[in-house]
């Protein structure tokens, strides 16, 4: 017969005896504690272990203490976080690579400089959404010919950062790079989120 392993309900309880910190702890503590600098600019909130157990007043916590009661009062509302991007599902992108699903609209960016497309890229899925439209190519070229100038391919790079920005998250579900047949490096298929 087989023995069975103890069960935890078994075994003893540790002890959890703190001990007391010797003279020459506490005085190194406190040397490195007053060198400590807050991470942010806000009011302490801490104070030192003396002056919590003593019970005397302190001014720093009452400070913070009044800057809490003050703050909400003050706050502005925030925007509301964009939501995050997603990939669009395998079988969107095989539909979309065989031309089962239809790519609803597209704009290309060729030759444009970065601020020319970056507001034609943005004017361009506002009315996609506004419209209701699901699918779209968004065509940057290939850029980079056989590596002859390294600064060629802006677009390419600069479009997908762009639609992580807050601005086109509201605006954009996900995006991927397109089949070959629609551009391949030179494009992405973008689903495009619906206005509500």
């Amino acid at each position: 017969m087989k023995r069975l392993p103890p069960r935890i309900s078994d075994l003893p309880a540790p002890s959890r005896r703190r001990r007391a910190l010797t003279g020459e702890e506490r005085e190194l503590w406190e040397s490195v504690a007053k060198q400590a600098k807050p991470l942010r600019k806000t009011a302490r909130l801490w104070t030192s272990l003396e002056g919590a157990l003593s019970g005397a007043p302190d001014p720093a916590r009452e400070a913070a203490a009044k800057a809490v009661a003050v703050a909400p009062a003050n706050l502005k509302p925030s925007r509301p976080v964009p939501p995050p991007l997603t990939l669009l599902s395998r079988r969107e992108r095989a539909r979309l690579s065989r031309g089962k699903q239809d790519i609803e609209a597209r704009i290309d960016l060729h030759g444009m400089t970065q601020a020319r497309a970056h507001r034609a890229l943005h004017n361009f899925l506002l009315r996609a959404s506004g419209d209701g439209l699901r699918f779209v190519l968004v065509i940057t070229g290939k850029g980079r010919a056989a590596g002859l100038d390294p600064s060629r391919g802006i677009l390419r790079q600069q479009v997908p950062e762009w639609l992580g920005l807050p601005e086109f998250r509201t605006l954009v579900v996900g995006f991927e790079q397109a089949h070959i047949g629609h551009g391949g490096e030179g494009a992405l298929y973008v689903r495009v989120r619906r206005r509500r």
